[in-house]
């Protein structure tokens, strides 16, 4: 089994070789490519990985490795892939920056991937992406493409259309939310017990948990009446527990940022540095000592005392625990860092494919099978929305596919909100596929969070002067 990672260079890429490398799924994975335009981050997080091997042999968790081998070139390291991770980021933590400072600066809100700063993220990335699909069709034409490139749903969309079913998104938001509520109703409600499971539908960051099952009776609504219960829910929390009441669901944590909006640029432009500021200083920081760490004490003067591997772990929880700051007034709760873990998710999903165990995930995938758009909207899951519009949904993965499962009918409010999203990030598509400036324009301007040809304009304008990789898109590099 070889599995390829595209970004291999990316910090949280040495959490996905763990669980690889681990196995807890059972399915015994002999190769990983990791694959980087950066060939000196793939030298560190390279010298990552080899650490945290030796840690986990030392410790008798693994018996032997994956054979590790790393590249710059996308078509080497695809060929021959089982599986397929792209976790791209066109650009770096200093693109981010630029996404969040335009945005800002007009007075909207500046975030990696909603608003405006998120639709900046998917033009300079699409066509990258586009390009890899079509490599990957040609030289692994049967291998799985799991994508956590942001923005995911359009980005999974993008991959879709070259590549079919094959393609699937992970994120570990709505992941998170899941393993909250089943802690505090002592279920596992994705393990597919009959009479247990999960409602959640929406768009990539814009989804809902809208009932939580077990042994056939909603206990949601319980939840959303018990203010302690509540507390312990981190999207509750921060979006308000009266509002997730009203509402009649627990919302995906990024619901903040279209619910909060106002609050949300005020508490960013409060701060010293952005998010992507941050993480710019923060993982430039990391990589370098660790390049030093590797290279020994000698070039460090013989005071080189942390390893690679001890630098990437210390970084790795600051990082965690101050992600979506600006959306709270406390710090992270260490409970709450842990609820994530799309890794173990994707080598869940791996193994049910692979060897036809039956898993159930939460997962971006069409609104109906590739090849089936003509079929009758009813047959969609949800009938309202395009055939060929990336849903995030429960599904259920076997050896021969992804399956999403039924949802309830969407209401009238979450339907516009993901129509007007999605219709604003389909223009960003078309102008990556055909180099439109004109659709990058609609794109922006038609955003829920931007509603303004005029803003829309100077976002654009402000994006070409900050992205060489967008200016060039129009010709204006």
């Amino acid at each position: 089994m070889r599995l390829t990672i595209l970004g291999g260079g990316g910090f949280r890429v040495p959490l996905v070789y763990e669980a690889a490398a681990i196995g807890a799924t059972g399915l015994v994975v002999d190769e990983i490519s990791l694959q980087d335009v950066d060939a000196a981050r793939l030298r560190t997080i390279t010298s990552v990985i080899e650490g945290l091997g030796a840690q986990l042999l030392a410790s008798g968790r693994v018996a032997a490795l994956p054979r590790l081998t790393a590249t710059t070139d996308v078509r080497e390291a695809v060929t021959g892939a089982d599986f397929v991770f792209s976790a791209i980021r066109v650009g770096g933590a200093e693109a981010r920056t630029v996404d969040e400072r335009v945005a800002l600066g007009l007075g909207l809100l500046g975030q990696e991937t909603i608003g405006p700063g998120g639709l900046a993220y998917a033009l300079r990335t699409l066509p990258v992406a586009l390009d890899i699909a079509r490599t990957i069709a040609e030289v692994a034409p049967n291998a799985w493409v799991i994508n956590f490139t942001n923005p995911a749903g359009i980005v999974t969309e993008a991959l879709r259309g070259v590549l079919g079913d094959r393609a699937v998104g992970i994120c570990d938001t709505p992941i998170g939310l899941v393993r909250r509520v089943g802690r505090l109703l002592g279920a596992d409600l994705v393990a597919g017990t009959p009479g247990t499971g999960v409602d959640y539908v929406g768009l990539n960051h814009l989804g809902w948990l809208r009932a939580a099952t077990v042994e056939g009776v909603d206990r949601l609504p319980g939840l959303l009446a018990d203010d302690a219960a509540l507390e312990e829910i981190e999207e509750a929390r921060l979006i308000g527990k009266d509002w997730v009441r009203a509402d009649g669901a627990l919302p995906n944590e990024y619901l903040f940022y279209y619910l909060h909006t106002d609050e949300a640029i005020r508490r960013i432009t409060a701060a010293a540095t952005t998010r992507g500021e941050f993480l710019a200083k923060q993982q430039g920081d990391f990589y370098l000592a660790a390049a030093e760490a590797a290279d020994g004490p000698a070039r460090a003067g013989g005071a080189c005392c942390s390893s690679p591997l001890d630098l990437w772990r210390s970084t790795l929880h600051e990082r965690e625990a101050t992600y979506m700051a600006e959306s709270r007034d406390e710090e992270r709760r260490e409970e709450d860092i842990a609820g994530g873990g799309y890794q173990e998710v994707a080598m869940r999903l791996m193994t049910a494919i692979a060897t036809g165990t039956k898993e159930r995930m939460i997962l971006d995938v069409g609104n109906i099978a590739a090849g089936r758009e003509d079929a009758p909207a009813s047959e969609r899951i949800v009938p309202e929305l395009p055939a060929d519009l990336v849903l995030e949904v429960l599904c259920e993965v076997d050896g021969d596919g992804v399956h999403p499962l039924p949802v309830a009918p969407v209401e009238l409010g979450r339907i516009g909100m993901m129509s007007t999203l999605r219709s604003a990030e389909r223009a960003i598509l078309e102008a990556a596929r055909t180099g439109s400036r004109e659709a990058a324009w609609r794109g922006f301007s038609t955003h829920p969070l931007v509603s303004s040809p005029e803003l829309g304009r100077k976002l654009l304008e402000g994006y070409e002067a900050g992205h060489p990789q967008i200016a060039a898109l129009f010709g204006r590099g």
